[in-house]
């Protein structure tokens, strides 16, 4: 630059220094942001869906709890007694622990837990809600 320009440039108070570090932290901000959604994001997705796939399990393994005593009289109904701590059983052995229902003859599961987060929490999201709910029927028995 010449003398003339830094001249006309100090005295009209457009001074450029620092605009290309405060643009760097400004894009370098929104890449780990990115970044996080990306890799973050494509976890929770798996992690929805694993959910999904336990609870699910879990609903079926309680629908194969049938009342021997319903079944004697010809007449398909649950244990709900054992019907909910089977659930609830499965659901601990693979490593989270939910809660079942019964209401009529369906089993209810659901799974919830936190995930924690690997990018993301360098903003302050260290963790993303799980959240799954399955339901299963026993219509033909065991």
């Amino acid at each position: 630059m010449t003398a003339d320009r830094l001249r006309a440039l100090k005295l009209t108070g457009h001074d450029e220094s620092g605009q290309f570090l405060a643009m760097t932290v400004v894009f370098m901000t929104m890449f780990l942001v990115l970044l996080g959604l990306v890799a973050d994001g494509g976890q929770y997705l798996d992690a929805n869906q694993a959910a999904a796939t336990e609870a699910s399990q879990a609903a079926r393994t309680g629908a194969g709890a049938l009342d021997p005593g319903q079944l004697q009289a010809g007449v398909l109904g649950l244990a709900n007694a054992q019907a909910i701590q089977a659930a609830e059983a499965y659901m601990v052995t693979v490593g989270h622990p939910g809660t079942a229902w019964v209401v009529g003859n369906t089993v209810y599961a659901r799974v919830t837990y936190q995930m924690p987060t690997q990018v993301l929490g360098i903003i302050g999201i260290s963790s993303m809600h799980v959240d799954a709910t399955a339901q299963a029927t026993n219509v033909a028995g065991t």
